[in-house]
């Protein structure tokens, strides 16, 4: 086996050889296995061990065990201890979950604290088939039937391509010890089932059952590029970025052949899971909306408007922000809104308002807009209400949602970043001019 991995670290992933490692290690086979192949390839690696205190001593003596094999190979190695438990309560999550979460956040802020180029983890090809199998069983897309990744990012699995069997046999003929996790035998995990119950028997079924999977594996590779390159051309056509949103026109999607097929993998990676709910708002009414844990999709007229949940939204979002006839700046949700006398009106930008300083009841007031504000539009005759002001400026529901107005009393004086008022516009008379800027 050593033979084979020296030449697969060759040919595909020779880029390990010159980088700096960070091997995951519990004490099983696996991870152990994989240490000392890295060890005899001479590659410039440390070890980290997470002790989740599931297994009482079981779990300190597994840390005893990779504490005593980083002595024996002379290589650092990163011990972190987790009450996983306490996490999988609080966050609602089950304790296989947990200790995931836990082992690779903690890999990450390892990796970038200490400039590890590549995080290396010991799965193999008995884990990919086991993972395709939860999948399949789960129901799931093109994405979980191509199995785990070789190289993701800074992660990197080596042996992927090796069985079970090759890495046992590699290192009985060793003589290499490892540690055996007792809750590897319980049946009561969906992936211990299929190892221990399941894939047995499609192995003597079929004697070259993990090489044919490769083989179809490959296949679903291909056919997922494929893929890609269609959602890419689709994407050119139907997706447009305006700032922070992310707009799909509708009726170009509902030309595609299978438009509820392409709307999953043009959002996919959104984090959106009421899939139905997401296909149906292409015919519903605009301001129907659905929710992922990161991000909105919001029905507009002829578009989907896609944009990210802020969770730290601060509380000026629903204030009213007061400002003083001396204030310089105030920092409000749009930006900095900075004040200051000017000797005359220059320039045309949205986001500066020339006003009559002497027409202004301070302090001023800055809020969003509500439902029956009005004003009366710079360059237009009379009044007119916001809600009337932005369907004619055809503003989506998402910049109506993002709409401050700066008052005076009860006036608008100006429609921030959007247009001022006719009452407090700079005339002849005009002695004194206050020139406001949002940055």
């Amino acid at each position: 086996m050593f033979q084979k991995f020296q030449k697969h670290i060759n040919q595909k992933l020779p880029f390990l050889q010159e980088s700096k490692l960070l091997i995951t290690i519990s004490g099983g086979l696996d991870s152990v296995v994989l240490t000392h192949v890295c060890h005899q390839l001479n590659l410039n690696f440390s070890l980290a061990h997470c002790n989740f205190h599931l297994r009482g001593i079981e779990s300190d003596g597994d840390q005893d065990f990779v504490e005593q094999l980083a002595a024996d190979l002379q290589v650092e190695v990163f011990i972190q201890h987790f009450d996983t438990n306490t996490f999988a309560e609080t966050h609602k999550v089950s304790t296989q979950m947990a200790a995931r979460e836990l082992r690779y956040n903690w890999f990450q802020e390892l990796s970038e604290q200490l400039q590890f180029d590549y995080i290396l983890t010991a799965h193999h090809a008995d884990d990919n088939l086991e993972t395709f199998l939860i999948n399949l069983t789960r129901g799931t897309g093109l994405d979980g039937l191509t199995g785990i990744p070789e190289v993701n990012e800074n992660v990197v699995r080596p042996l992927l391509k090796f069985t079970r069997e090759q890495i046992e046999s590699f290192a009985k003929s060793n003589n290499l010890k490892w540690r055996e996790d007792s809750s590897n035998a319980s049946t009561k995990y969906l992936r211990n089932k299929l190892r221990h119950d399941v894939i047995p028997v499609l192995k003597e079924m079929n004697a070259e059952l993990l090489q044919n999977f490769e083989t179809t594996q490959n296949n679903l590779q291909d056919a997922k590029s494929i893929i890609e390159d269609a959602i890419t051309s689709v994407q050119k056509k139907v997706v447009s970025v305006e700032g922070e949103i992310i707009k799909f026109n509708i009726k170009k999607l509902q030309k595609l052949s299978n438009t509820k097929a392409y709307l999953f993998e043009l959002l996919k990676e959104f984090n959106f899971t009421a899939w139905n709910d997401v296909y149906n708002l292409l015919e519903a009414q605009s301001g129907k909306q659905v929710f992922s844990s990161t991000h909105r999709l919001l029905k507009d007229r002829e578009y989907l408007l896609l944009t990210e949940v802020d969770s730290n939204v601060s509380s000026s979002a629903v204030e009213t922000l007061f400002i003083e006839e001396n204030t310089k700046k105030l920092k409000t949700d749009l930006g900095v809104l900075f004040f200051e006398e000017a000797d005359a009106v220059f320039g045309k930008h949205t986001n500066v308002s020339f006003v009559d300083k002497d027409l202004l009841k301070f302090p001023l007031t800055v809020r969003k807009w509500e439902k029956g504000d009005y004003f009366y539009p710079l360059g237009m005759q009379g009044k007119k209400k916001l809600s009337k002001f932005f369907k004619d400026e055809k503003y989506s529901l998402i910049e109506k949602e993002k709409t401050f107005v700066l008052c005076s009393g009860e006036d608008v004086v100006w429609v921030i970043n959007k247009r001022g008022d006719n009452r407090y516009k700079v005339t002849e008379k005009t002695k004194n001019i206050l020139k406001i800027t949002l940055q």
